[in-house]
């Protein structure tokens, strides 16, 4: 029987991290029906789209862990009481944290910050990011190891699916973002340049907002299993 692409990533995320010093954290949210994906309960009705984004998180969690690169950390939001967010650390080792109050920007900030106490680099993941690779994580922290002050991964939508930073937090480049809009990367660029802050983008991703995407990783999903 062929080994599931979960049993695969386990096996994966059990070979030494390529970046062991740093941090790789997954922001994500209770799965909670009604406060999940609320522009798909429309199609799927609040359970539904609740069903949808545990997958999704599931699969992003699945990718980091397969990436080999850094530890995990999953910070979850509103806190952490939620069973399935303990189930999903514990299943991938993952330090459980909490996301503080806020706006994303400053939420993000906030964890950069906590994380960069301890490591010389860190990135953050989106648990919706279905269109993440791996690769992409890694070259991201290569970036970071190689000198870059913050890596970001655009998203189609005209967010990002990935940021990161290295030595400090660069708290400006998250201020006067309208979150959640089609702005947030221009935004993130304008704020830097700015600031004179540093940026590289790596790669290209998208993630899942509306029923659109949902076709579109369901149909990835089945290019993914075939032999």
């Amino acid at each position: 029987m062929n080994p599931t692409p979960a049993h695969r990533a386990r096996k994966d995320a059990d070979r030494a991290l390529a970046f062991p010093q740093a941090r790789l954290i997954i922001f994500a949210k209770a799965p909670v029906p009604g406060r999940v994906k609320t522009r798909l309960r429309r199609r799927l009705g609040a359970a539904g789209a609740a069903h949808i984004y545990k997958r999704l998180c599931q699969g992003v969690i699945a990718t980091a862990a397969a990436s080999a690169t850094a530890p995990l950390e999953l910070h979850a939001s509103p806190d952490r009481a939620h069973p399935w967010l303990w189930a999903r650390a514990r299943e991938w080792n993952a330090r459980l944290r909490v996301q503080t109050p806020g706006h994303l920007g400053s939420r993000m900030a906030n964890a950069l910050a906590g994380a960069l106490q301890d490591a010389p680099f860190a990135l953050i993941v989106g648990a919706d990011c279905a269109g993440l690779r791996g690769e992409t994580i890694h070259r991201a922290f290569a970036a970071l190891e190689g000198g870059s002050e913050v890596v970001l991964t655009p998203a189609e939508d005209g967010g990002y699916a990935l940021i990161g930073m290295r030595g400090q937090v660069r708290s400006a480049v998250f201020s006067r973002v309208h979150w959640g809009s089609d702005r947030v990367l221009s935004e993130t660029h304008r704020n830097a340049r700015q600031a004179g802050i540093g940026i590289t983008e790596v790669d290209s991703a998208w993630d899942v907002d509306c029923w659109r995407d949902v076709k579109r990783w369901r149909r990835e999903a089945r290019r993914s299993m075939r032999p």
